[in-house]
């Protein structure tokens, strides 16, 4: 039963005093822990969109939409810290398989997979008598001791990669040569079409119907809406011609529905550098461009139906009343392009069918670029593996049964982290162990929006292929490297300045200084490498994929000339002979 330390948080944030009688207290509920991949700050219909997701908006009116909560601006780093309730350093996600450089590999913090010893969430619930269960993207690590059944999940269908074709078991073919799914351990075998957010939710419901007897705690890892972005062309049809004023245009009506919906005060969306000039473009790629973003927005919606199926077999099956539900976003919208360069470009071309009128059908890559991933994060600043607002905060939501007290549709604005859901989904299921965790429960911000979930002055660091932060209340320092900054330090009242407009750094130099030595402080005790001279994230991924690919794409070509070499040799001493 959840009474204890959930309880007597819920009544004491309620106002309750504590001679007052709870209502019975149901069993330990379920939890639905949803991670949507890549999604902007105000990309659900709920952050201020014109996107359609009524099953995220749902929970969302029943729930508590938090407005400054903070993740890494990558995928692993931030899943390490939502399921294990550390930072990514002390969990081994100092950097990403994708981006870590070779000087790093292997390091303390950077293992680039789970590290051994860090308890995730699941174990911790499956001492506590739940059934855990996991559906979808991993990416933090793909040997046997590194998968989901190797680290607390009863059963897991899960993608080690970053991201895999949403249509066929096929790779994305520019970073991996096979799609790595395994089902409980061993290699998955997958229908031959498919659509991911489907499977993954199917995968979802049957793993629930297993259960008996007991509460489970079920992950759901979706693919949507990562590269490559696909959609049916159904799911795309009601997006076509949304987006053909352009992403200012977008960047504009976005920040005006964040504060519509209550989540920020005004913020004027400010160009960022990286974002074209949507009239300079020729009539076609204006319309391709139109076309990609329809693309992302069917595959939002295909989700958010997909997840629509998933909370309609709870309420089918009684359960939904006794459950918790939970979505997040692992970070900002994706700006990478893959046909940046000639030589990407080349091989994009080479793997997939790019014609833009085929966008996000089978066969095909389309990505939205870092014009597009701006304004599905406004009005912040930054995206996707920048440490900018735009790339670290994201829309998270989290929604309690009825049973248990919360101001249902509300708003908190608190600065909350990734590592505080693992305290507070353990409040939820009642279990007392926080052995090890760094954050701190976000429940007294489900009745009192104004509620700090931080005590004041604590200072969080983080730091992912060097770019880096020091949050301290509203304050927030701030590097990003070359490409997505100038590699020096700025200060910004978060609060005040959520779209990092006005640099205090010049203006407040004793506070910068005091920051800046905090974060050295927090580098040095989780062992923070500094980056290669020269390193950027982008030319590391070019170079890691070169590195991964170069052997097993070649291997054919060199056994064949091998083949050809022998035979003419043997054939030159058939004929000596």
């Amino acid at each position: 039963m959840i009474r204890s330390r959930v309880a007597a948080l819920l009544l004491a944030s309620s106002g309750f005093t504590a001679h007052a009688q709870p209502a019975a207290q149901p069993a330990r509920p379920n939890i639905v822990l949803i991670i949507a991949d890549d999604w902007g700050f105000s990309d659900p219909g709920s952050y201020g969109s014109e996107m359609a997701t009524p099953t995220i908006d749902a929970l969302a009116r029943q729930g508590t939409r938090f407005a400054n909560f903070h993740v890494a601006a990558s995928c692993s780093p931030t899943r390490a810290m939502l399921l294990t309730g550390v930072n990514s350093h002390r969990a081994g996600l100092g950097n990403m398989p994708e981006t870590i450089p070779p000087e790093h590999r292997g390091q303390p913090g950077y293992n680039a997979v789970l590290a051994p010893g860090v308890t995730t969430l699941a174990q911790r619930l499956k001492r506590a008598g739940y059934a855990t269960l996991y559906a979808g993207k991993w990416h933090l690590g793909h040997d046997a001791a590194d998968l989901p059944t190797a680290r607390g999940w009863d059963h897991a269908l899960a993608l080690s990669q970053s991201g895999a074709d949403n249509w066929e078991n096929k790779p994305n073919r520019l970073l991996y040569e096979r799609a790595d799914w395994t089902r409980d351990g061993k290699t998955a075998k997958l229908p031959r079409r498919f659509y991911s957010s489907t499977l993954i939710v199917d995968e979802a419901i049957g793993q629930i119907d297993s259960v008996k007897g007991k509460p489970f705690f079920a992950t759901l890892g979706l693919l949507a809406n990562h590269i490559p972005v696909q959609a049916s062309a159904a799911d795309i049809a009601p997006y076509t011609g949304r987006y053909d004023a352009g992403w200012t245009a977008l960047r504009a009506a976005r920040a005006s529905g964040v504060t519509r919906a209550g989540l920020l005060p005004p913020v004027a969306p400010v160009t960022m550098p990286s974002t074209r000039n949507w009239q300079a473009l020729s009539a076609e790629e204006r319309a391709r461009w139109a076309g990609a973003m329809a693309v992302y927005g069917g595959m939002a919606t295909a989700m958010d139906r997909e997840l629509g199926r998933l909370v309609a077999h709870l309420k089918a099956r009684g359960l939904y009343d006794n459950t918790v539900f939970v979505f997040v976003s692992d970070n900002g919208a994706e700006a990478t392009n893959p046909e940046a360069t000639d030589f990407t470009r080349f091989t994009t071309n080479l793997e997939y069918d790019m014609a833009p009128k085929r966008q996000g059908q089978p066969g095909t890559l389309t990505y939205i670029g870092a014009s597009w991933a701006s304004a599905a994060a406004s009005p912040l600043r930054g995206y996707k593996f920048s440490a900018w607002e735009g790339g670290v905060r994201v829309p998270f939501i989290l929604s309690l049964p009825p049973a248990l007290q919360q101001a249902r549709g509300g708003v908190a604005g608190a600065p909350a982290h990734a590592v505080d859901l693992a305290p507070t989904l353990l409040d939820v299921a009642g279990v007392t162990d926080r052995a090890g965790l760094e954050g701190h429960s976000l429940l007294p911000a489900l009745t009192n929006s104004a509620a700090a979930i931080h005590p004041k002055g604590e200072a969080i660091g983080y730091e992912l292929s060097g770019n880096a932060v020091l949050y301290q209340g509203a304050m927030k320092l701030v590097k990003n490297l070359p490409p997505y900054g100038d590699g020096g330090w700025h200060l910004f009242d978060i609060n005040a300045d959520p779209g990092e407009t006005n640099d205090l750094a010049a203006a407040q130099p004793v506070l910068l200084s005091a920051m800046q030595a905090e974060w050295r402080r927090w580098a040095k005790a989780n062992k923070v490498l500094p980056m290669p001279a020269g390193y950027s994230a982008p030319a590391q991924i070019q170079a890691n994929a070169l590195h991964d690919l170069l052997a097993p794409r070649l291997a054919p070509i060199a056994a064949a000339l091998l083949l050809l070499l022998a035979g003419l040799w043997t054939g030159r001493r058939w004929r000596a002979g």
